[in-house]
């Protein structure tokens, strides 16, 4: 589904991804291309797809992971088991985010910090 290579970026475990404004916009043309090419030959798709696309400098296929975050951050477990019944793979995934993050389109979240439990001292009699 998407292309690159096999090990994509790595993020700290609990990273959560969300669309910027712009990711929004682009979330929008993209489900106005595959709406109006709807009806019509794979190669209308492919080409109303591939026009989106080429300006946003992401690929074609990169549209499906924009339409997983539009409700809510979403970590990289979520959008892999998300995208998984399509064939992608996580590392494909991680490959996408890094090209919709380098375009402005997702952002990601900054980590919370590991919330430390208090130390706790009993002190019996």
């Amino acid at each position: 589904m998407f292309s690159g290579r096999n090990d994509g970026p790595r993020w700290p475990r609990g990273q959560k991804f969300s669309l910027s404004l712009a990711g929004r916009e682009a979330q929008a043309a993209y489900q106005t291309a595959v709406l109006s090419a709807r009806g019509q030959s794979r190669a209308a798709l492919d080409a109303a797809l591939t026009a989106w696309a080429a300006p946003r400098q992401v690929e074609p296929a990169d549209g499906v992971l924009l339409g997983e975050l539009i409700e809510r951050p979403r970590g990289l477990p979520d959008l892999t088991r998300a995208l998984e019944d399509a064939g992608t793979s996580g590392a494909e995934v991680r490959t996408a985010l890094a090209r919709l993050i380098a375009a402005g389109l997702v952002d990601a979240a900054p980590a919370r910090p590991a919330v430390e439990e208090p130390v706790r001292r009993w002190y019996g009699n």
